[in-house]
């Protein structure tokens, strides 16, 4: 609106209309606070002073017109006043099921804006609103008009939206009646059906499984119909894939309606009966089984759309357990998974519209559960954007027996989307239609700006949270209202027989059609329940190892993808320090041989992307890397663009992604396990900062990555990496809390490794890239080095790569030589490995009394490696494990059990570490270096009674 006014002589001169009446309004807020302006604005006050009309001057003596000063503020106040209505009419909407409604004109007055019936009349209806339809003549039509539009059973937040454009088509959709669709008979009688279905599903399992928990969608029954309009929409203008991610609250019928689960599936789930036989030979519906299963409120489904003998689309419905809200960033991952081609080199290509996420929230866990905020955030960043996603807030106006006055501080669950300029509508949950016209607005919002939209979906809970529970207990009052209301079925039925759309008799074949329907699929379920109860069974590739793969590669392919990493374009400009470092790595390789950790790395990355495998690496520093050590992508000093070797390798055959995340740990390692289940084939790394900020992401571990096999069949090959050691620098930035992965290990859930060489990094990486293809492939999560990333004692040669493989147990060079001299085994992981190999060469005299073995992959334990060593030692008298961690952490707990299973008779077997401690690690490095001094100099010390160990005990 201002732009170029400054270049004007007088910068008023082409103001009319609303634009005026919006520069004076800015002018009086200018007189109380300048500062509380747009600083353009404000420059313009500042040198032409007021734009009252009086100094107002015009072009040519023909268009000067006397307008007075207080038809100009009449002016103004009306637009403040429509202004204020599109701000707040969701204010007096009619949103809420049981609200009566009662308009709140504290700003609807006229009054309160000093204007009359007859200034708003005098005003033309355009310039307070330009979108409304044609009868709208002059101002008081137009604000009577607005009034109508913002207080139905949909209401509008758009306030917060900062972009013009999008800002302007909402509005303009919203008061121009485009998004409120003429609905056809058919379209309006397939709701009742739906509805019907929906209803009559839930009354069918109240009343044939009595007491049983399902988590009834009653009160929120709109929710399928919202989805399947959704899903239709979206097939229609070409998107192949739509993810759904929601909690168990309606899951059933979701899965039974929207993703076509039959009902005798459902049926026999309660009755515990066998349903093999009822398992669907159409194809188009896929379960998700794994070996110990889950309950059936947290099971997924997937389903095809297909259209003759082509699939049109495909519908997921991820597995969710009871941590609500956590699907929903691996849903996000799931969905950016598939709209990526992945198949040449660079960064992928990103289709926004072959896939689109819809997230279901509840309206407790939206504003209370951090993860959700984490995943907004999202919404806009380069390396996660999905496109658009559809966010519904399932709003039971309830969480479990908690009011919303005790579990949120907002007016509206759906607050929290405002700060992510999402737009936002409130729409009632009995009103049908309303739902829809929601529906069709978030979808051409998507479409036409690629973001992300919130429907806040208001009904109530006709239950308890569960089918056991007695809501009267706590809401006795509320409960009194719902046990009187109505269902939706109920009231469009009502509306559409009042409306001559439908009679009571077609409406009644409707509900029969149903019931019928209904009882003939309970009949196909089996009368015998599954009597006998047996022990899981697990699958053939549980506990049965990895096969033997080959990773290594040719010395002349090596040297050459060397080159090409720090072959960088002619006029690019590499700051000079990073150039020197990365010559000189190259150049180690070339005249030495040499690998360090970070082109071992570099080079497992190059040669994966040769073999056709695509990569996609994300953390908070990933590019560089939190250690200044990985500097995959590099900066022009000049012109800050930004550069990665391994977009440009000759042989490339698959994209190379690598995103710096925000700063969260939850929502991102969530997004890259769903980007994983869904692409496979794609070798996904996801890395902390520092090992101990995979605490913030727990429930990813423990619900998903490590179980999710096991309970719904759901494959993953992600790699986690996790800076992990003791250097001194306090208790936060040691433990990679390595024991809590070690106490989830179990029927293969994932490999664990905690390695000292670059050779063993280049080959386990090597190793999962193979994996990915096989049934036996599993997470692997890798405790990384700090320190050790620029250590000598890491460093491998070129030949450790182009002849080497993978090994579990690295026995320490120089020891062990003389096997029936060995009277101590000392088994160690990790960094504490190489401190004993430091504290070796400092050791005079004899070495044959001792042997040390590096225990490099911990899960799947290496049973068979460690007890052919033992076999040689003849003379054995304790087996020792060395650790830097306290006793009660790292691997000592998951280690003893299987040592002593593992010792010869007369063998003991003890620990050499830190006592047990409540923090990590000491907060003072000097104390830190004593005690780690004492650890080393004991385990390589003979004929020493470990009397700290024994009083530690």
């Amino acid at each position: 609106m201002l732009e170029g006014t400054q270049k004007l002589k007088f910068p008023w001169e082409d103001f009319h209309g609303p634009n005026l009446g919006y520069v004076m309004e800015q002018y009086d807020r200018y007189k109380l606070d300048p500062s509380s302006i747009d600083i353009e604005l404000k420059e313009i006050f500042d040198t032409w002073g007021s734009p009252s009309i009086e100094t107002k001057q015009t072009k040519s003596s023909t268009e000067n017109e006397t307008i007075s000063v207080e038809k100009m503020t009449k002016i103004a106040d009306a637009v403040n006043l429509v202004t204020n209505i599109r701000r707040r009419g969701h204010l007096n909407a009619s949103i809420y099921p049981f609200e009566d409604f009662k308009e709140n004109n504290e700003f609807l007055v006229l009054e309160e804006f000093d204007l009359t019936e007859e200034d708003l009349k005098a005003i033309p209806a355009h310039l307070l609103c330009k979108d409304a339809p044609a009868h709208v003549t002059n101002g008081l039509e137009a604000y009577q008009y607005l009034k109508e539009v913002y207080k139905k059973s949909i209401a509008f937040e758009f306030s917060h939206v900062h972009n013009y454009e999008e800002k302007t088509w909402l509005l303009k959709m919203v008061e121009s009646g485009t998004i409120f669709k003429d609905l056809s008979k058919v379209k309006r009688t397939s709701i009742l059906k739906r509805l019907t279905e929906v209803e009559g599903f839930e009354q069918f399992l109240h009343r044939t499984f009595v007491g049983q928990k399902r988590f009834s969608i009653e009160g929120l029954d709109m929710l399928v119909p919202v989805l399947d309009e959704l899903i239709s929409s979206a097939v229609q203008v070409g998107t192949d894939t739509i993810n759904i991610g929601m909690a168990h609250r309606g899951r059933l019928n979701v899965l039974a309606h929207v993703l076509g689960k039959p009902y005798e599936i459902i049926f026999s789930e309660f009755q515990h009966a066998s349903n093999e036989d009822l398992i669907t030979l159409e194809g188009s519906i896929g379960f998700n089984y794994g070996w110990s299963g889950d309950v059936k409120y947290h099971l997924g489904a997937n389903k095809q759309i297909k259209e003759e003998n082509s699939i049109r689309a495909k519908v997921t419905l991820a597995n969710n357990p009871s941590h609500l809200e956590f699907i929903d960033p691996i849903v996000e991952g799931y969905t950016r998974a598939a709209q990526e081609e992945r198949s040449k080199k660079g960064y992928p290509k990103q289709d926004s519209n072959a896939a689109m996420s819809i997230l279901i929230h509840g309206d407790a866990a939206f504003p209370g559960e951090g993860i959700v905020a984490e995943t907004l955030n999202l919404n806009k960043l380069t390396g996660f954007q999905t496109g658009g996603t559809i966010h519904i807030i399932a709003n039971n106006m309830i969480g479990f027996t908690t009011e919303s006055r005790d579990s949120r501080s907002t007016k509206y669950a759906s607050d929290i989307a405002k700060g992510y300029e999402i737009p936002i509508v409130h729409v009632n949950a009995d009103d049908p239609e309303a739902c829809i016209a929601a529906v069709y607005l978030a979808m051409e919002y998507r479409k036409r700006f690629n973001s992300d939209f919130l429907i806040d979906l208001i009904g109530y809970r006709r239950f308890g949270h569960n089918e056991m529970d007695e809501p009267a207990m706590t809401q006795p009052k509320l409960y009194e209202k719902v046990r009187k209301h109505p269902t939706v079925r109920e009231l469009y039925s009502y509306k559409l027989e009042n409306e001559g759309v439908l009679t009571s008799e077609d409406i009644e074949k409707i509900n029969e059609e149903v019931q019928i329907t209904l009882k003939n699929a309970y009949a196909k379920v089996p009368d015998n329940k599954v009597e006998q109860v047996h022990e899981i069974r697990l699958p053939k590739f549980v506990n049965s190892g990895l096969p033997e793969l080959k990773t290594a590669v040719d010395k002349s392919e090596l040297l050459k993808l060397n080159e090409e990493l720090i072959n960088w374009p002619e006029n690019f400009n590499v700051f000079s320090k990073l150039q020197r470092i990365l010559e000189k790595r190259a150049k180690a390789l070339s005249e030495d041989g040499k690998v360090e950790w970070a082109l071992g790395e570099a080079l497992a990355f190059a040669s994966i992307l040769e073999d056709g495998t695509p990569i996609r690496l994300t953390g908070q520093d990933s590019q560089r890397g939190t250690f200044s050590q990985r500097h995959i992508v590099l900066h022009d000093v000049e012109t800050g663009d930004f550069y990665s070797p391994l977009h440009r390798l000759s042989n490339a055959n698959a994209s190379f992604a690598v995103h710096n995340s925000p700063l969260s740990e939850g929502s991102v390692l969530g997004f890259e396990y769903g980007y994983n289940v869904f692409a496979p084939e794609t070798l996904v790394l996801w890395e902390a900062q520092y090992g101990d900020f995979a605490n913030a992401a727990q429930v990813f571990f423990d619900q998903f990555i490590a179980a999710g096999r096991a309970k719904w069949g759901q494959k993953s090959g992600l790699i986690m990496l996790l800076p992990h050691g003791f250097e001194g620098q306090g208790p936060e930035h040691s433990s990679g809390r390595l024991e809590r992965f070690l106490q989830l290990a179990a029927e293969d859930s994932w490999q664990i490794a905690n390695l000292t060489s670059a050779a063993q990094y280049f080959h386990i990486l090597r190793r999962q890239a193979d994996l990915l293809k096989r049934e036996e492939v599993r997470p692997l999560v890798i405790m990384t080095p700090k320190s050790l990333l620029r250590n000598p004692h890491t460093v491998s040669t070129i030949t450790d790569l182009s002849e080497g493989e993978f090994k579990p147990i690295i026995e320490q060079p120089g020891l062990g030589n003389v096997p029936e001299k060995v009277k101590r085994l000392v088994l160690c992981s990790g960094k504490v490995s190489i401190d004993l190999a430091d504290k070796l060469k400092s050791l005079e005299g004899n070495t044959d009394w001792v042997h040390i073995l590096r225990v490099e992959e911990l899960y799947p334990f290496p049973k068979k490696m460690i007890l052919a060593i033992l076999n040689h030692l003849t003379s054995l008298e304790e087996i020792v494990w060395v650790q830097e961690e306290p006793q009660n952490m790292g691997a000592w707990l998951f280690i003893d059990p299987r040592l002593r299973e593992l010792a010869p008779e007369g063998v003991n077997v003890r620990y050499i570490g830190r006592r047990r401690r409540q923090s990590p690690a000491a907060g003072d490095p000097n104390i830190h270096k004593k005690d780690q001094d004492r650890i080393v100099t004991e385990a390589l010390t003979e004929n020493v009674l470990d009397q700290s160990f024994v009083k530690l005990k």
